[in-house]
């Protein structure tokens, strides 16, 4: 199993979990866009109690989600880091950046979420789910 570990460009804000990802997904929501500067943003969905958290720069961007539902996006206020996201359509849920792990080799998106914005670019892996918008609950 991998090690759900992690931590900002700049080092002041780390994670760990001893938790699995239940679902590694990839949004490409316009929001996700935006935030993560790319085509979409690569998400370990995992219970947010088990995600330990050190450092004092964690700020907090409060957004709305595609479901118009409250969505935190906390990141770094030093270096500006995505770290995870809290979706009050998915309450005790964090939504952890892959991009923000140790080793992200292993954390290879299972589904597509919000391909309806999906850049036509960005190729999308073969027999890998995909939604037009958030699957059904």
């Amino acid at each position: 199993m991998h090690e759900v570990k992690g931590g900002c460009l700049c080092g002041s804000i780390r994670y760990e979990s001893a938790d699995h990802p239940a679902l590694i997904a990839a949004c490409h929501c316009t929001h996700c866009q935006k935030q993560s500067g790319g085509a979409f943003s690569v998400n370990l969905v995992m219970p947010l109690a088990g995600v330990k958290l050190t450092g004092s720069t964690l700020a907090t961007f409060n957004d709305v989600g595609g479901s118009g539902m409250p969505v935190k996006r906390h990141f770094c206020s030093s270096c500006g880091s995505p770290i995870f996201s809290e979706l009050d359509a998915m309450p005790g849920v964090a939504a952890v950046k892959a991009g923000t792990l140790d080793d992200p080799a292993w954390a290879s998106p299972q589904v597509n979420l919000w391909c309806q914005s999906a850049l036509p670019w960005v190729p999308m892996a073969e027999g890998s789910a995909q939604f037009d918008q958030n699957p059904p609950a």
